[in-house]
């Protein structure tokens, strides 16, 4: 009860001071509030996955009924991944938004801002009320929407933040409605009464709850083609913003999913098939279009989506393996996406901070605009390559651990599949290594256009690495992610809690599957701390051999060719021009051009962007049809003041008329 005492007040203290505090201070006032919460819930989270208990029931009022607080092993996973982030993230964020101290007005809000969202997050994997799990989903999406809109001075970042605010709704009605389908028929609001109502309704009933709910959380997790708000939402944000909500916002609605599996019982075989066909159709979609963008951050929105994509296909897997029986498929399908939650958030996030340093320094996102940048920021360069080797699934990193599990668990089916799913298996099989494939081509270019090369743009300030303190949590991230990849032995140990919720098995070690392909993973990740060390060791005699020896720097060998331009580089559009040709039809690429005329013509240029052919099908065509249809009553709006009266004596006259009729029935 004290830990639940001190969650309440401590963020309400925080943000009633924040008002009255300096710049300094403010974010003293944030990032002590957000560490002390981090620190209370870690604590609870981590006893939880160690075998304890957290349950507490308050009073509530009439509307709500008591209000029931849980914490088991689902929830403290994701609880500990996001109390990582917001405390990586916010300390990250203090010098960030330094950027902004002539704004003191925005930075007291966004200040607050950012306690109410994280205490929103942390509630959210706790409360077994639906009517106040609304709420705190409701405080979520208002304080994300006012952060995505700090810079509300640009035209194109309110209307990302007011596209993000639509969907954000949308998502809230669909839960709205599966809850309240629920409360209407059993009189609670409790979350077991989701589970014994799914248990009285099997079959069709439970089904069509359960996909209620799926589509509501999937529009914030980011599946397609509920995906369009994060390729506008990311990049309008700050960049500590962005990488919170692409690496913790968007994984509460994976966490959605996952708790509405525990509690409704549905065939959980043909929910598998459907999870598993969107987020195969994600994770393609979404890296297929991450490779056509030229901004920086819509590059990583869309990677965002394909991770989700990624996570989709371990949850499909496992509900496939629920509902088949086949243990060693249930618990790799959801230890793989679990597992890839957490990599996903660490070097997404890691991403979107080295995205911000990178906004910083050149107050560009445009990365035709960039070019050499890996001379001037370094360590910046070399946190982005780690980043980008990690997201592509390369050993000794972490993304490579979690993928890996998922393979293992396909590879597992293969002997005993019959035809059908032998086929199924196989298509999955070449939709993973697309993805892998199509993310190199992603990270390579854009890697390659932002930090390698000469600058393509003459910028008419200093381009300088940011300072250590800033680069401070993003090496603590990388950290991490190296000590998953080389020891994914615990990580794995960790997630048997959470995975015996779907599975109901007590002893879980995963070393025991036969042929899971687990003892593989820890050879694999065995030999690459090996090859590590091996490596620290060749550079460090290498340093201390030629530590007397001249250092001379020269330009790179061009082949013989002694007049290079940084114009005869490639661009991202050219290094993906041929990409885009082959996969055109897929996509709608459109192009602004000035054409070259005369002997000695002036100057000439192209641009070439990528338009979303879902958003454009999904949502641009049904609100052009809706306008359309509005616009045959505009003759109702005429502007003549004889029409509003008659207007006026018309309902007038209806309502008297109604009111008779009742009168004499």
């Amino acid at each position: 009860m004290n830990i639940v005492w001190a969650f309440t007040f401590i963020p309400v203290i925080a943000i009633c001071i924040i008002p009255f505090l300096n710049l300094k201070w403010k974010a003293i006032s944030v990032y002590g509030a957000v560490s002390s919460i981090a620190l209370l819930t870690s604590i609870v989270a981590i006893k939880v996955l160690l075998g304890g208990t957290f349950e507490l029931t308050l009073q509530g009022s009439f509307i709500s009924g008591p209000i029931r607080l849980q914490v088991d092993a689902l929830s403290a996973w994701f609880m500990l991944i996001i109390n990582f982030g917001f405390v990586t993230g916010g300390f990250y964020g203090i010098f960030y938004m330094s950027a902004y101290k002539n704004q003191p007005k925005n930075l007291t809000l966004s200040a607050i801002l950012f306690v109410l969202l994280y205490t929103a997050l942390v509630s959210l994997c706790s409360i077994q009320n639906s009517f106040i799990f609304l709420v705190a989903w409701e405080i979520m999406a208002l304080s994300a929407f006012l952060s995505i809109i700090f810079e509300h001075e640009k035209v194109a970042t309110v209307k990302a933040g007011i596209n993000y605010l639509i969907q954000s709704h949308v998502s809230i009605i669909l839960l709205m409605i599966g809850f309240l389908w629920v409360a209407s028929q059993t009189g609670s609001y409790d979350f077991n009464a989701i589970r014994s109502y799914s248990l009285a309704h099997p079959g069709g009933v439970s089904l069509q709850l359960y996909l209620i709910f799926f589509v509501g959380f999937a529009i914030k997790a980011g599946f397609v083609p509920f995906h369009t708000w994060l390729p506008y939402a990311h990049p309008a944000a700050p960049s500590h913003i962005s990488g919170i909500m692409s690496g913790l916002l968007i994984k509460i609605g994976i966490f959605g999913i996952l708790r509405m599996l525990l509690l409704i019982s549905v065939d959980y075989k043909i929910i598998g098939i459907i999870i598993l066909v969107i987020s195969l159709i994600s994770g393609v979609y979404g890296i297929m279009m991450a490779i056509l963008q030229q901004n920086l951050k819509k590059i990583l929105a869309y990677s965002s989506v394909e991770n989700i994509g990624i996570i989709g296909i371990g949850i499909g897997l496992g509900c496939i393996g629920l509902g088949s029986n086949n243990l060693i498929l249930c618990s790799l399908g959801f230890a793989g996406a679990l597992l890839h939650t957490l990599n996903h958030s660490l070097f997404k996030s890691l991403l979107f901070f080295t995205a911000g340093n990178v906004y910083q320094a050149t107050h560009s996102l445009d990365i035709e605009k960039m070019g050499g940048l890996i001379k001037k920021m370094p360590q910046t360069a070399f946190l982005f390559l780690i980043a980008a080797l990690a997201i592509c699934g390369l050993p000794p990193f972490n993304g490579f651990i979690s993928e890996f599990i998922l393979y293992s668990g396909l590879f597992s089916l293969v002997h005993s599949a019959t035809v059908v799913s032998l086929l199924g298996i196989v298509t999955t099989i070449m939709a993973l290594v697309l993805i892998g494939g199509l993310a190199m081509i992603c990270f390579t270019k854009t890697f390659g256009v932002v930090f390698l090369g000469s600058p393509r743009y003459e910028f008419h300030h200093e381009v300088k690495e940011l300072p250590f303190m800033q680069l401070l949590p993003l090496y603590l991230i990388v950290s991490l992610i190296l000590i998953i990849g080389l020891f994914p032995r615990i990580f794995l140990d960790i997630l048997i809690k959470p995975i015996q919720l779907f599975t109901n098995l007590h002893q879980l070690p995963f070393t025991s599957f036969q042929g899971s392909g687990i003892e593989t993973l820890l050879s694999v990740s065995q030999s690459s701390l090996y090859f590590i060390v091996a490596i620290i060791f060749i550079w460090t005699l290498r340093k201390l051999l030629l530590h007397k020896r001249t250092k001379t720097i020269s330009s790179t060998w061009g082949c013989g060719y002694t007049a290079p331009t940084a114009k005869i580089q490639y661009t991202g559009g050219s290094f993906s021009k041929t990409y885009s040709q082959l996969f055109g039809l897929l996509f709608q690429i459109n192009k602004k051009e000035k054409v070259v005329k005369g002997i000695f013509p002036a100057k000439a240029s192209l641009v070439t962007y990528t338009y979303d052919k879902i958003e454009k099908w999904l949502i641009d065509y049904p609100i052009i049809n809706f306008r359309h249809f509005l616009g045959r009553f505009l003759f109702i709006q005429n502007g003549r003041v004889q029409s509003y009266v008659a207007y006026g004596i018309v309902f007038i006259i209806v309502i008297l008329t109604l009111t008779f009729c009742n009168f004499l029935i």
